[in-house]
Protein backbone atom coordinates (compact mmCIF):
# COMPACT_ATOMS: atom_id res chain seq x y z
CA UNK A 1 0.00 0.00 0.00
CA UNK A 2 1.01 3.67 -0.60
CA UNK A 3 0.45 6.34 0.88
CA UNK A 4 -1.73 8.42 -1.92
CA UNK A 5 -4.55 6.62 -1.11
CA UNK A 6 -4.70 7.54 2.72
CA UNK A 7 -4.17 11.10 1.78
CA UNK A 8 -6.95 10.96 -1.19
CA UNK A 9 -9.75 9.80 1.87
CA UNK A 10 -8.41 12.48 3.64
CA UNK A 11 -9.43 15.10 1.28
CA UNK A 12 -12.57 13.00 0.25
CA UNK A 13 -13.86 13.63 4.17
CA UNK A 14 -12.92 17.18 4.21
CA UNK A 15 -14.42 17.94 0.97
CA UNK A 16 -17.93 16.12 1.93
CA UNK A 17 -18.21 16.46 5.60
CA UNK A 18 -20.34 13.58 5.35
CA UNK A 19 -22.57 12.42 8.38
CA UNK A 20 -21.38 9.62 10.56
CA UNK A 21 -24.16 7.77 12.15
CA UNK A 22 -22.62 6.55 15.83
CA UNK A 23 -24.28 4.26 18.14
CA UNK A 24 -21.76 3.86 21.13
CA UNK A 25 -21.20 4.08 24.54
CA UNK A 26 -21.93 6.76 27.39
CA UNK A 27 -18.74 6.49 28.11
CA UNK A 28 -17.02 7.63 25.27
CA UNK A 29 -19.63 9.17 23.36
CA UNK A 30 -18.54 12.56 23.84
CA UNK A 31 -15.25 12.19 23.05
CA UNK A 32 -15.82 10.16 19.88
CA UNK A 33 -18.16 12.89 18.49
CA UNK A 34 -15.52 15.61 18.72
CA UNK A 35 -13.22 13.12 17.08
CA UNK A 36 -15.79 12.50 14.47
CA UNK A 37 -15.82 16.93 14.12
CA UNK A 38 -12.16 17.00 14.18
CA UNK A 39 -11.47 15.21 11.24
CA UNK A 40 -14.34 17.45 9.27
CA UNK A 41 -17.01 15.16 9.29
CA UNK A 42 -20.70 15.13 11.37
CA UNK A 43 -21.66 13.05 14.10
CA UNK A 44 -25.13 11.90 15.35
CA UNK A 45 -25.27 9.82 18.00
CA UNK A 46 -29.06 8.82 17.77
CA UNK A 47 -29.94 5.45 19.59
CA UNK A 48 -33.64 5.66 20.18
CA UNK A 49 -34.74 2.34 18.34
CA UNK A 50 -37.99 4.26 16.95
CA UNK A 51 -36.32 6.99 14.89
CA UNK A 52 -32.26 4.98 14.03
CA UNK A 53 -33.79 3.70 10.89
CA UNK A 54 -34.21 6.97 9.16
CA UNK A 55 -30.76 8.54 10.72
CA UNK A 56 -28.55 5.49 9.57
CA UNK A 57 -30.44 5.63 5.53
CA UNK A 58 -29.23 9.73 5.65
CA UNK A 59 -25.63 8.69 7.11
CA UNK A 60 -22.93 7.97 5.10
CA UNK A 61 -21.15 5.42 7.27
CA UNK A 62 -22.51 3.40 10.57
CA UNK A 63 -21.08 2.58 13.44
CA UNK A 64 -22.23 0.30 16.34
CA UNK A 65 -20.43 -0.06 19.42
CA UNK A 66 -20.80 -2.61 22.61
CA UNK A 67 -19.13 -1.02 25.17
CA UNK A 68 -21.25 -0.38 28.32
CA UNK A 69 -24.16 -2.49 26.46
CA UNK A 70 -27.97 -1.52 27.29
CA UNK A 71 -31.29 -3.15 25.77
CA UNK A 72 -32.01 0.01 23.87
CA UNK A 73 -29.16 0.07 22.29
CA UNK A 74 -29.00 -4.01 21.73
CA UNK A 75 -32.11 -3.09 19.61
CA UNK A 76 -31.44 -0.17 18.06
CA UNK A 77 -28.32 -1.54 16.25
CA UNK A 78 -29.51 -4.47 14.66
CA UNK A 79 -32.21 -2.05 13.28
CA UNK A 80 -29.37 0.13 11.96
CA UNK A 81 -27.09 -2.32 10.79
CA UNK A 82 -29.95 -4.07 9.27
CA UNK A 83 -31.08 -0.65 7.67
CA UNK A 84 -27.58 -0.05 6.67
CA UNK A 85 -26.88 -3.66 4.97
CA UNK A 86 -29.95 -3.04 3.06
CA UNK A 87 -29.59 0.67 1.51
CA UNK A 88 -25.26 0.03 0.99
CA UNK A 89 -24.18 2.12 3.61
CA UNK A 90 -20.85 1.17 4.95
CA UNK A 91 -21.11 -0.25 8.65
CA UNK A 92 -18.38 -0.82 11.17
CA UNK A 93 -18.67 -3.09 14.44
CA UNK A 94 -16.56 -2.14 17.34
CA UNK A 95 -16.84 -5.11 19.39
CA UNK A 96 -15.59 -3.86 23.29
CA UNK A 97 -15.78 -6.36 25.53
CA UNK A 98 -16.58 -9.04 23.44
CA UNK A 99 -13.54 -11.33 25.09
CA UNK A 100 -15.17 -11.03 28.84
CA UNK A 101 -19.35 -10.73 28.09
CA UNK A 102 -20.85 -13.98 26.67
CA UNK A 103 -24.37 -11.27 25.85
CA UNK A 104 -22.08 -9.02 23.63
CA UNK A 105 -19.98 -12.03 21.79
CA UNK A 106 -23.44 -13.69 21.03
CA UNK A 107 -24.99 -10.60 19.84
CA UNK A 108 -21.32 -9.65 17.47
CA UNK A 109 -21.91 -12.38 15.88
CA UNK A 110 -25.73 -12.13 15.30
CA UNK A 111 -24.92 -8.77 14.14
CA UNK A 112 -22.37 -9.80 11.47
CA UNK A 113 -24.00 -12.75 10.03
CA UNK A 114 -27.17 -10.78 9.79
CA UNK A 115 -25.85 -7.12 8.88
CA UNK A 116 -22.65 -8.14 7.19
CA UNK A 117 -20.46 -4.92 8.52
CA UNK A 118 -17.41 -3.13 6.26
CA UNK A 119 -15.46 -3.47 9.26
CA UNK A 120 -14.91 -5.61 12.41
CA UNK A 121 -12.66 -3.65 14.82
CA UNK A 122 -11.52 -4.91 17.58
CA UNK A 123 -8.34 -5.66 19.93
CA UNK A 124 -6.81 -8.72 19.87
CA UNK A 125 -8.47 -10.66 22.44
CA UNK A 126 -12.04 -9.38 21.38
CA UNK A 127 -11.30 -10.65 17.84
CA UNK A 128 -9.82 -13.69 19.24
CA UNK A 129 -12.64 -14.96 21.45
CA UNK A 130 -15.46 -13.95 18.64
CA UNK A 131 -13.34 -16.06 16.08
CA UNK A 132 -14.12 -18.58 19.03
CA UNK A 133 -9.89 -18.97 19.58
CA UNK A 134 -8.66 -19.08 23.12
CA UNK A 135 -7.95 -15.47 24.30
CA UNK A 136 -6.72 -13.53 27.39
CA UNK A 137 -9.05 -10.40 27.88
CA UNK A 138 -8.84 -8.35 31.09
CA UNK A 139 -12.18 -6.63 31.04
CA UNK A 140 -12.23 -4.72 27.83
CA UNK A 141 -9.05 -4.43 27.48
CA UNK A 142 -6.52 -7.11 25.51
CA UNK A 143 -4.40 -9.80 27.63
CA UNK A 144 -2.92 -10.57 23.87
CA UNK A 145 -0.23 -8.89 22.35
CA UNK A 146 1.55 -9.06 19.09
CA UNK A 147 5.11 -10.55 19.72
CA UNK A 148 7.65 -11.41 17.23
CA UNK A 149 7.50 -15.24 17.59
CA UNK A 150 3.47 -14.98 17.54
CA UNK A 151 2.75 -12.41 14.24
CA UNK A 152 2.38 -14.76 11.54
CA UNK A 153 -0.15 -17.00 13.38
CA UNK A 154 -1.87 -14.01 14.79
CA UNK A 155 -2.07 -12.78 10.92
CA UNK A 156 -3.30 -15.88 10.29
CA UNK A 157 -6.18 -16.23 12.34
CA UNK A 158 -6.75 -12.55 11.09
CA UNK A 159 -7.21 -13.21 7.64
CA UNK A 160 -8.99 -16.21 8.17
CA UNK A 161 -11.54 -14.34 10.21
CA UNK A 162 -11.37 -11.46 7.32
CA UNK A 163 -12.09 -14.16 4.48
CA UNK A 164 -15.16 -15.95 6.38
CA UNK A 165 -17.06 -12.88 7.27
CA UNK A 166 -15.99 -10.88 4.10
CA UNK A 167 -14.93 -8.28 6.40
CA UNK A 168 -12.07 -6.30 6.68
CA UNK A 169 -10.41 -6.76 10.25
CA UNK A 170 -9.28 -4.34 12.28
CA UNK A 171 -6.88 -4.86 15.60
CA UNK A 172 -6.00 -2.35 17.68
CA UNK A 173 -3.32 -2.36 19.94
CA UNK A 174 0.76 -1.46 20.38
CA UNK A 175 1.18 -2.88 16.94
CA UNK A 176 -2.34 -1.83 14.89
CA UNK A 177 -3.05 -4.60 12.28
CA UNK A 178 -5.74 -4.25 9.41
CA UNK A 179 -6.31 -7.40 6.69
CA UNK A 180 -8.72 -8.44 4.33
CA UNK A 181 -7.45 -11.51 4.51
CA UNK A 182 -5.29 -11.30 1.30
CA UNK A 183 -2.76 -8.59 2.71
CA UNK A 184 -1.98 -7.10 5.63
CA UNK A 185 -1.01 -3.83 6.70
CA UNK A 186 0.98 -3.37 10.53
CA UNK A 187 1.01 0.08 12.07
CA UNK A 188 3.20 0.68 14.52
CA UNK A 189 2.38 4.92 15.43
CA UNK A 190 1.33 5.75 18.45
CA UNK A 191 2.25 6.41 22.17
CA UNK A 192 1.68 4.34 25.52
CA UNK A 193 -0.54 7.05 26.90
CA UNK A 194 -3.50 6.10 24.36
CA UNK A 195 -4.32 3.08 26.52
CA UNK A 196 -3.99 5.50 29.61
CA UNK A 197 -7.49 7.39 28.93
CA UNK A 198 -10.72 5.35 27.95
CA UNK A 199 -12.19 5.37 24.20
CA UNK A 200 -9.38 5.92 22.44
CA UNK A 201 -10.01 2.73 20.94
CA UNK A 202 -13.86 3.85 20.78
CA UNK A 203 -12.21 6.24 18.90
CA UNK A 204 -10.73 4.63 16.28
CA UNK A 205 -13.86 2.76 15.32
CA UNK A 206 -15.38 6.17 14.63
CA UNK A 207 -13.18 7.23 12.45
CA UNK A 208 -12.99 4.15 10.63
CA UNK A 209 -16.93 4.76 9.69
CA UNK A 210 -15.42 8.58 8.86
CA UNK A 211 -12.82 7.35 6.21
CA UNK A 212 -15.31 5.01 4.75
CA UNK A 213 -17.44 7.72 3.56
CA UNK A 214 -14.20 8.29 1.39
CA UNK A 215 -12.82 5.59 0.28
CA UNK A 216 -12.31 1.80 -0.17
CA UNK A 217 -12.94 -0.48 3.08
CA UNK A 218 -9.31 -1.56 4.05
CA UNK A 219 -7.60 1.65 2.90
CA UNK A 220 -10.04 3.48 5.15
CA UNK A 221 -9.57 1.13 7.79
CA UNK A 222 -5.13 1.52 8.25
CA UNK A 223 -6.00 5.76 7.57
CA UNK A 224 -8.39 5.47 10.64
CA UNK A 225 -5.53 3.72 12.74
CA UNK A 226 -3.01 5.71 11.32
CA UNK A 227 -4.73 8.71 12.53
CA UNK A 228 -5.09 8.28 15.74
CA UNK A 229 -1.99 6.65 16.44
CA UNK A 230 0.08 9.94 14.99
CA UNK A 231 -2.06 11.87 16.61
CA UNK A 232 -1.30 10.49 20.05
CA UNK A 233 2.58 10.68 19.05
CA UNK A 234 1.43 14.51 18.37
CA UNK A 235 -0.30 14.81 21.49
CA UNK A 236 2.20 13.16 24.26
CA UNK A 237 4.30 16.26 22.87
CA UNK A 238 2.20 18.93 24.96
CA UNK A 239 0.57 16.95 27.48
CA UNK A 240 1.90 16.61 31.11
CA UNK A 241 -0.89 13.61 32.28
CA UNK A 242 -3.71 12.23 31.00
CA UNK A 243 -5.96 15.39 31.37
CA UNK A 244 -4.07 17.07 29.27
CA UNK A 245 -3.48 14.71 26.94
CA UNK A 246 -6.86 13.91 26.62
CA UNK A 247 -7.54 17.76 25.21
CA UNK A 248 -4.37 17.71 23.31
CA UNK A 249 -5.27 14.41 21.28
CA UNK A 250 -8.40 15.97 20.16
CA UNK A 251 -6.35 19.08 19.04
CA UNK A 252 -3.65 17.51 17.34
CA UNK A 253 -6.67 15.34 15.44
CA UNK A 254 -7.92 18.74 14.20
CA UNK A 255 -4.95 20.25 13.03
CA UNK A 256 -3.24 17.01 11.79
CA UNK A 257 -1.93 18.15 7.97
CA UNK A 258 -1.32 15.88 5.36
CA UNK A 259 2.55 16.71 5.14
CA UNK A 260 2.98 15.30 8.86
CA UNK A 261 0.72 12.46 8.80
CA UNK A 262 2.93 11.40 5.89
CA UNK A 263 6.11 12.08 7.86
CA UNK A 264 5.23 10.32 11.14
CA UNK A 265 3.65 7.44 8.92
CA UNK A 266 4.86 3.90 10.18
CA UNK A 267 3.32 1.27 8.04
CA UNK A 268 4.00 -1.78 6.74
CA UNK A 269 2.64 -4.10 3.97
CA UNK A 270 2.74 -8.05 4.63
CA UNK A 271 1.26 -10.02 1.73
CA UNK A 272 -0.72 -13.38 3.13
Amino acid sequence: MTIEPLLQIRQAVRSRNPLIHCITNPISINDCANAVLAVGAQPIMAEHPQEVAAITRGAAALLVNLGNITDTRLESMLVSGGEAHEQGIPCVIDLVGAGCSLLRLQFARKFVWNCQPAVIKGNLSELKAFAGTPSQAAGVDAGDRLTPENTAKTLDQLARLSRRTGAVVLATGEVDIVTDGRQAVLLRNGVPLLSRITGTGCMVGVLTAVCLSGGDTFTAAVLAAATLGIAGELAAGTAHGTGSFRVSLLDALSTLDDETFAGRLRMETVPL
